[in-house]
């Protein structure tokens, strides 16, 4: 068997498929892509293509291993997103030539399904006590949720006041029990961060998710005593190098790679099993499509630290197409519960609509970040 063509295709809302064919005809479907960054990343596709086109693609911790050290530049979040969507298709052909699952090739499932949460609040988190409501009422067992707007790096005490308000509605309106993550998104410095930390407690959460940025995780050890509350991070650290030196630190509660920008499932497994050996839970990052989640699922089928898995449907970016709509078959996700089924279907598991997969790369996207600015006029995390 030998590799032919790779094609990327990039749909709205804000995503990027990629299709490896075989001289075989067996096809294998990944989604590399950099959220506001997704026409770069297809073009890094494009010329890691170069190399794999005429080769086997079953090799792949071999093509893994040639990808990311022969281009002696290595890393950073355009090359491993690249990288992961290609790794993602490679692990798809092969499931699908053997007709068994991912997961099979990876020792097996330890879980036949996992927890899932959904978004609420938006980007400027409003409404969060009625969508959690909602969502509960829809079965869902746990949300997340953007914790503040911009924040400066010393701010006023409405600002947390409000964040206080919003989560605790959303406890009294959804219980003791139910799971509530707080997404601090990077807007908010070691300063406020520290403040709202500790003020969060009395809320039981499930999570605070980037107190602040991976860059500045050497201030966790100032922000962890504050608070009984797991502390989660990761979805921009690329690969387990990156992740070495946060699970050394010992401060982080739950790694969040992500299969799209963290290397694929050849790389985002061996980050799961690191965290494993440091007693650290594993919910993998997900904004994303349905390759995506298949591919998360995969990963969860076989990771016994994974505890709850990030899915986009309903999500406030999803403007114009949805989760389930390049799919041939959406019941494939099977939400039950608050929980969805891992996908027994060879290789990755799904279908994709390919027809409509073509029709919506003729729309295409140019997705970008906000760009907030704070009262002084002075650029603001988003």
């Amino acid at each position: 068997m030998k590799i032919t063509k790779l094609t990327t295709f990039l749909v709205p809302p804000r995503w990027c498929f990629l299709k490896i064919e075989t001289d075989e005809g067996v096809c294998g479907w990944g989604e590399p892509v950099v959220e506001g960054r997704a026409h770069t990343v297809a073009t890094a596709v494009d010329e890691l293509a170069d190399y794999l086109v005429g080769k086997d693609p079953r090799h792949i911790e071999d093509h893994w291993t040639v990808l990311y050290r022969g281009g002696f530049y290595r890393g950073g979040a355009i090359h491993m997103s690249a990288l992961a969507g290609i790794d993602q298709a490679l692990w798809d052909i092969k499931g699908k030539a053997l007709g068994v699952p991912v997961y099979e090739l990876l020792g097996g499932k330890v879980r036949d399904r996992i927890r899932v949460y959904s978004w609420i609040g938006g980007d400027r988190p409003a409404e969060t006590a009625a969508q959690a409501k909602e969502r509960a009422a829809r079965g869902f067992t746990a949300i997340k949720m953007n914790a503040t707007e911009e924040l400066q790096y010393v701010d006023t005490f409405d600002k947390v006041d409000k964040v206080l308000a919003n989560v605790a509605a959303i406890r009294e309106a959804v219980g003791p029990h139910f799971g509530i993550g707080v997404d601090f998104h990077g807007r908010v410095h070691k300063p406020m961060a520290k403040v709202l930390f500790k003020e969060l407690e009395p809320y039981r959460l499930m999570f605070v998710e980037e107190p602040v940025l991976s860059e500045h995780a050497e201030a966790l050890k100032e922000i962890a005593p504050l608070a009984g509350i797991p502390i989660a991070l990761g979805e921009r650290l690329c690969s387990r190098w990156d992740f070495k030196k946060i699970l050394e630190a010992g401060y982080v509660d739950i790694i969040q790679p992500d299969p799209s920008h963290a290397g694929g499932i050849t790389e985002t497994r061996k980050i799961a099993h690191m965290a494993e050996a440091y007693d650290v839970a594993l919910a993998l990052h997900c904004p994303l499509g349905p390759i995506a989640l298949a591919v998360n699922l995969q990963l969860d089928a076989g990771c016994y630290n994974a505890f709850i898995q990030e899915q986009s449907l309903g999500i406030h970016y999803n403007q114009g197409n949805d989760l389930l709509d390049y799919l041939q078959h959406p019941d494939v996700f099977d939400y039950a519960d608050g929980f969805v089924k891992i996908p027994d279907g060879p290789g990755l598991g799904i279908e994709v609509n390919e027809q409509f997969v073509r029709e919506r790369a003729a729309v295409g996207h140019r997705w970008r970040n906000p760009v907030w600015r704070h009262a002084d006029g002075s650029f603001a995390e988003w």
